[in-house]
């Protein structure tokens, strides 16, 4: 087993880049982590990584042993998995990722829920608006809003979520309420965004007359972190997208108001990733089935 421990601390150090974050993750200090390296090194004779004191990178025998280890970690789940079947006692770790504001309103209060029915599964639940590398960043399932670019993850659809447009009432003071959205495409109005390192110039996709249409927008303020945009909406600072299970409580209380409710924007889908492998590990699935069934019972509606 330690052995096998020593492959996983260099799988996680390899996919996170960061002994600490490493560490962290896998709830060992950073002195066993590095340890655990330092084993695997002697007896593999080789350095797995470069090492200064600002960064770590792996080395090109450490690139080869990583596609080795990841082949013997999955045999290693499937094999666990195929006795979690034998014995219905499903056990190990579980790491989910889900965007900011799906995982605080949905996956995270319902976490200690899964655990409370399945004891021997632990859950190492990260949030972020940002894009994930399910495959480099060790993820075993990761919650999504939108549709994925990369073909090769397999996807269970949870809803489609009701989005708005709306802003304050502030704001709506001070600029006038829009009567069309060819109003948002000039500078006659503050829109909010949501972007990321690497995104596309965005798009508002809304439900006109004549079909859905994609209209471009731009603001004084964008960011990549979801509460944040919600925040300067509040403040009065533009007009904002929102999924209506993040804002339902501004809107019903009046922070917020809807904004061209005759050219909604389109639904966003929910759905699941996870990796296509020969068979789904069985606590993944027992972890996706739960939350799937949970989101769909207490989605907000508009």
């Amino acid at each position: 087993m330690a052995y096998l421990d020593n492959i996983r601390t260099f799988a996680r150090v390899y996919e996170l880049g960061n002994m600490s974050a490493a560490a962290r993750d896998l709830r060992v200090s950073a002195a066993v982590a590095s340890s655990r390296i330092s084993q695997l090194e002697d007896h593999l004779g080789v350095r797995l990584f470069h090492r200064t004191t600002r960064t770590l990178t792996p080395t090109e025998q450490g690139k080869t042993f990583y596609q080795g280890a990841g082949k013997i970690l999955e045999a290693v789940e499937e094999a666990e998995a195929d006795i979690s079947d034998i014995t219905d006692s499903p056990r190990g770790t579980l790491y989910v990722a889900a965007p900011l504001g799906v995982g605080q309103r949905f996956i995270a209060p319902a976490v200690p829920k899964f655990k409370a029915a399945y004891p021997l599964i632990n859950i190492r639940l990260r949030l972020s608006d940002r894009k994930l590398d399910l495959a480099a960043e060790g993820l075993d399932a990761a919650f999504f809003l939108g549709l994925p670019e990369d073909s090769n993850l397999r996807i269970r659809k949870i809803t489609d979520c009701p989005r708005v447009l709306c802003a304050a009432p502030a704001y709506l003071e001070r600029m006038g309420q829009p009567q069309h959205s060819d109003e948002l495409r000039t500078d006659a109005h503050d829109c909010l965004n949501l972007r990321y390192p690497g995104a596309p110039e965005f798009q508002w996709p809304l439900e006109g007359p004549n079909g859905v249409q994609r209209v471009p927008v731009t603001g004084p303020f964008e960011t990549d972190h979801g509460e944040v945009l919600t925040h300067w909406a509040l403040e009065g600072h533009g007009i904002v997208m929102k999924p209506v299970f993040e804002i339902s409580e501004h809107l019903s209380e009046g922070r917020l108001v809807p904004v061209l409710p005759e050219e909604p924007p389109v639904p966003i889908q929910l759905a699941c990733l996870y990796m296509h492998r020969r068979r789904q590990d069985p606590k993944a699935r027992l972890f996706i089935d739960f939350m799937v069934e949970h989101i769909q019972a207490t989605m907000p509606r508009p």
